[in-house]
């Protein structure tokens, strides 16, 4: 046998793998880099959160062909964690979200966050999505935007009222908006033109119109791949101790592994190759976060968008998304100044694009008319986030889904049958919780205190102690008015939360 067949027969698929790899780097590297300046810190840390992304996660077992990398879905997260910790402290909290993946995935808990509703997750990526975009409309005017996302939306008009008056503004907010049209009308190029990724035509386009009219526009600050490097002292890490920072960790690990488990379930669906080993998905995320955390870089989550270009470049194993960090970190090492020549605003525009995108507008409408419940679940998930924080708006969002099953799963029905003589027949099925023990309440109240009473419960299947005393309580109280103690059948069979 020769080399060359040797070689195909341990690497059948090395071709595909290669060209889908290219792909997958040109549209990585404006997204690392976007999301990186938009998150507050270095350019090159979001790099370096996309090479662990494909030399780390992308060797590991899990998903085969999802991508891992920086996400413009903790992009909110992240900057509010950098303004109030400070970038020496996003490597610890980085590294023990890692270190929690790590822990849940070796306790095989990836199935359970394919429980989580998934109004909570679109709800809580459409917060984000509002978020993002009105802070980098400020962005893209070379404006400062507020702290708070209700801040952000409010000044919004007042921000574009004063770029009206400045030239290097509109400058700004001309290469941003042009950055967007490039990015929505790409689809309708040439099939050759639309091999190369629209987020990288855009800011190559944007790049080239600022450096050829001079452009008064802010550019990427460069500090070499090295110099950005900066992993966690000692001392960050007895922060670690404080709530906030605590509540920060827990949000980073519980968004990141759901959107990274629900981007696996989605590339599932875009081919027929192996199925995704979720547990061992999420101990992969785990262990690129860790190492994230280590180099002081941003936290990792699989994209879907890389991981669609990836799938639809024709990838078929694991290696296009390993080839694809090693083409990363071959740019961020050799062409560093290459970065400085990107103006900011068409990386403001980029993201606006993606924010966009995470927003999904056309569930609502049809979510609204067949499951009205989850559709308030979704709105009232991403109202929260923009009016308080991401962490608590999707605790929020949590404790809505909860309440909704719970209230769902309590559904009693009660029947009352009076033939006008003889005692009145009541008969009580379903799920009997403390949720509906006032509707309960209500209609047993209401009946003849001078007649018998028939109360059957043999329709159901769950009582909890609340209910089984309260109906005690009213058996008593209605057999103390002088009449017939009320009849009650099978109470004592049936299944009880007091045991």
């Amino acid at each position: 046998m020769s080399a060359a067949a040797d070689h195909r027969r341990k690497f059948p698929h090395l071709r595909q793998d290669f060209a889908a790899s290219i792909v997958v780097f040109l549209v990585a590297v404006p997204l690392c880099v976007g999301v990186a300046v938009a998150s507050g810190v270095p350019a090159e840390l979001g790099l370096i959160t996309g090479i662990v992304g494909g030399l780390v996660t992308g060797m590991m077992r899990g998903s085969s062909l999802q991508v891992s990398g920086p996400a413009a879905g903790l992009t909110v997260l992240v900057f509010e964690a950098v303004q109030t910790f400070g970038v020496p402290a996003l490597g610890v909290m980085v590294l023990t979200a890692g270190l929690l993946q790590l822990a849940m995935g070796a306790l095989k808990l990836g199935r359970w966050f394919r429980a989580i509703s998934v109004s909570v997750v679109e709800g809580m990526l459409a917060g984000i999505g509002l978020v993002l975009i009105a802070g980098q409309l400020y962005a893209a005017a070379g404006a400062e935007a507020p702290s708070s996302g209700l801040g952000k939306i409010a000044g919004l008009p007042g921000a574009l009222f004063e770029a009206l008056g400045s030239t290097s503004a509109l400058a700004s907010l001309a290469v941003g908006a042009g950055t967007i049209a490039v990015m929505v009308l790409w689809k309708r190029m040439p099939r050759r033109l639309r091999a190369v990724p629209g987020a990288l035509a855009a800011v190559v386009l944007a790049t080239l119109v600022s450096l050829a009219f001079g452009l008064p526009v802010a550019t990427v600050e460069v500090q070499g791949l090295l110099g950005a490097i900066q992993p966690p002292g000692l001392d960050a890490f007895g922060e670690l101790a404080t709530l906030g920072m605590l509540g920060t960790v827990l949000a980073f690990t519980l968004i990141a592994s759901a959107e990274s488990l629900f981007s696996a379930a989605a590339v599932d669906r875009l081919h027929d190759g192996p199925r995704t080993e979720y547990d061992k998905e999420l101990m992969a995320q785990g262990a690129g976060n860790s190492v994230c955390g280590l180099l002081g870089a941003l936290p990792m989550t699989a994209v879907i968008v890389r991981s669609s270009a990836n799938v639809q470049a024709g990838a078929r194993t694991k290696a296009s998304r390993v080839l694809h960090g090693v083409w990363l970190l071959l740019f961020a090492a050799l062409l560093p100044s290459a970065l400085a020549l990107i103006p900011l605003p068409a990386l403001a525009g980029i993201l606006v694009h993606a924010g966009w995108k995470l927003i999904p507008l056309r569930t609502i409408a049809p979510l609204w008319r067949e499951h009205r419940g989850e559709a308030v679940i979704l709105v009232v998930t991403a109202v929260s986030i923009v009016a308080v924080n991401m962490f608590e708006g999707v605790l929020i969002g949590l404790a809505l889904s909860v309440a909704k099953t719970a209230w769902e799963a309590s559904h009693t029905r009660l029947e009352v049958v009076d033939k006008g003589a003889g005692p009145v027949q009541v008969y009580l099925s379903g799920n009997a919780t403390f949720l509906r023990l006032p509707k309960i309440l209500d209609s047993l109240e209401a009946l003849p205190q001078d007649r018998p009473i028939k109360l059957d419960l043999s329709g159901v299947h769950h009582l909890d102690h609340a209910c089984r005393t309260a109906l005690e309580n009213w058996a008593a109280r209605h057999s103390s008015a002088g009449t017939e103690p009320v009849h009650v059948t099978e109470l004592a069979t049936v299944k009880s939360a007091s045991g």
